[in-house]
């Protein structure tokens, strides 16, 4: 038999296909390996739609758990059942109810949510008319816990398969604030994004989320340099720690960006290129940061930040540079304010653009 395609998407198109199955009333089920964000993205629809986002892990649940725990009705003389509070009771609810790791639950609780997604009912509980309905789990080749989903159940979702993207993550890492020392390592090694091999006996691997980790150890300035080293290797493996202690300790020797900003430091010293992944990142945080405090002499600042780039930096981070001040922070650039535009939109101009089209 010979392989078969299987279709897969990333973050961003997976967010805007969830959303629109949702406008259609349709169940959605988002399969994908461990760490790439699949929850994060139902939390992040809640969240643009201000729509309460319940979240069930059925792997955890048994059958009861979905229709209930009867008890004796004294006043009507026959048994009744309690519904679970973890579900959406209220009539106007507009809730989306996020069923994770459903393939990961026993067959008999995803019979019992096989009533509930089907008939939108399971015992005397009824799913309010307003609640969405959207499930997620690993593959079966995953290493984890799994089991086959029942056809029925299966055809009764929208199937989409989610897949790691280099360029939506790095676009939500810099909206995120993402340590700029991770944004640049991963940024100039983009296929340490994610390492996970189900047939690896590791128990560490990078994936967007344990990157987020890291991003967190590396932010907090007390930690020693011994215990980061033993916690990154623990978030994302030994091989990859050892690479991105390498290059943090290169970056440690940039220029601050905000010396950059203030006109304090025309040159780069540092050629390394994963170091200047990190500097670009760090400073188009600092550009966003000055902006939304109205910092005097913005339009200086932002001359200095094209100018430097230019005069620096090669083509692909120049136009990572702009690509980000202008669509993913869409700060308020005066062009006639700045004296290096000209020669920008000259030497870069159809680059950003293309990339901004992408």
């Amino acid at each position: 038999m010979s392989d078969i395609s299987i279709r897969q998407v990333g973050p961003k198109s997976a967010k805007t296909s969830i959303a629109f199955a949702i406008k259609k009333k349709r169940p959605i089920f988002l399969w994908g390996p461990p760490g790439i964000g699949k929850s994060d993205i139902v939390n992040q629809i809640g969240k643009d739609s201000n729509r309460e986002v319940v979240d069930v892990r059925l792997a955890l649940w048994e059958p009861t758990d979905i229709k209930g725990i009867p008890y004796f009705d004294s006043n009507a003389g026959t048994m009744t059942w309690a519904p679970p509070a973890e579900l959406p009771t209220d009539p106007k609810s507009k809730a989306i109810l996020f069923l994770d790791e459903l393939n990961s639950a026993p067959p008999a609780v995803q019979a019992a949510a096989y009533q509930l997604i089907l008939n939108r009912r399971v015992g005397t509980y009824k799913l309010p008319d307003g609640v969405d309905i959207v499930a997620a789990g690993n593959r079966d080749g995953d290493k984890g816990v799994t089991y086959r989903m029942p056809a029925p159940l299966a055809n009764r979702f929208v199937h989409l398969e989610m897949k790691v993207d280099f360029e939506d993550w790095q676009d939500w890492a810099t909206l995120n604030g993402i340590h700029p020392e991770v944004v640049g390592y991963v940024g100039y090694a983009k296929q340490d994004l994610y390492d996970y091999d189900p047939k690896s006996p590791s128990k560490s691997f990078a994936t967007p989320r344990s990157w987020s980790f890291v991003s967190d150890l590396v932010a907090d300035e007390e930690i020693d340099t011994e215990s980061l080293t033993n916690l990154v290797s623990g978030a994302i493996g030994d091989g990859l720690a050892v690479k991105f202690m390498a290059h943090r300790k290169i970056a440690s020797k940039l220029p601050k960006p905000d010396d950059i900003l203030d006109g304090k430091v025309k040159d780069l010293e540092v050629k390394e290129v994963s170091a200047m992944y990190s500097l670009t990142v760090g400073l188009c945080y600092e550009l966003k940061d000055r902006a939304d405090k109205k910092a005097k002499g913005w339009d200086e600042m932002a001359d200095r930040f094209f100018n430097y780039m230019m005069k620096n930096f090669p083509t692909e981070l120049v136009v990572m540079g702009a690509k980000t001040a202008l669509t993913n922070y869409d700060l308020p650039l005066d062009a006639s304010k700045m004296k290096s535009f000209d020669e920008f939109h000259k030497r870069f101009g159809k680059y950003v653009m293309n990339a901004m089209d992408q």
